[in-house]
């Protein structure tokens, strides 16, 4: 199935893995095939959401905010709900012990070389390439992927979608628009 994706569409399945490296996660989900098209530089999918409002930095938010920042990281936001300033501990630590005395040590990443898609995330680049195919497609480019992720609509990424505000069926039409405009 690979063979087909165009290179836009290689692009995001990388930057998916580069994005479960990140969070230290030990599978690509849709979360990170969400995240990596929305930081994508162009392509339909990536417009669609740009012009839809959905920024990536909000959607990486929303993600994080439901999977956990990733492991030995200390979330700021939980640590404030319990009146603890960050910033200050950091400080005051850092004054006493050197730069980077609150940093993880020894925390396990996430492995090196390729990290396996999950179940859904496989489901959502099937489902790409049957959208790529009722179009009338030969290739599979980002837009697909992100019809996929829509069409899949159970997992994470539909999820953030939806909680960040966003008409799936109306995202779903204008990414439709927008690789037929490409394709013509």
């Amino acid at each position: 199935m690979f063979e087909r994706f165009t290179e836009e569409a290689r692009e995001v399945v990388q930057n998916a893995q580069e994005e479960a490296r990140r969070l230290r996660h030990r599978q690509i989900g849709t979360e990170h095939l969400l995240l990596a098209m929305a930081e994508a530089a162009e392509g339909p999918g990536s417009q669609a959401l740009r012009d839809r409002g959905l920024d990536p930095a909000d959607l990486r938010r929303r993600v994080v905010g439901v999977v956990g920042p990733p492991a030995g990281e200390l979330d700021p936001q939980a640590l404030a709900t319990l009146g603890i300033d960050l910033d200050e501990v950091r400080r005051v630590t850092e004054a006493s012990f050197g730069p980077g005395a609150l940093d993880a040590r020894g925390d396990k990443p996430a492995p090196p070389g390729h990290i396996p898609f999950s179940k859904r995330a496989k489901k959502v680049l099937e489902l790409s390439l049957r959208e790529a195919l009722r179009l009338g497609h030969k290739h599979i480019g980002g837009g697909h992927i992100l019809l996929g992720l829509i069409r899949e609509g159970e997992g994470l990424a539909a999820q953030v979608l939806v909680d960040a505000g966003a008409d799936l069926a109306g995202l779903r039409d204008d990414v439709i628009r927008r690789i037929s405009a490409e394709a013509a």
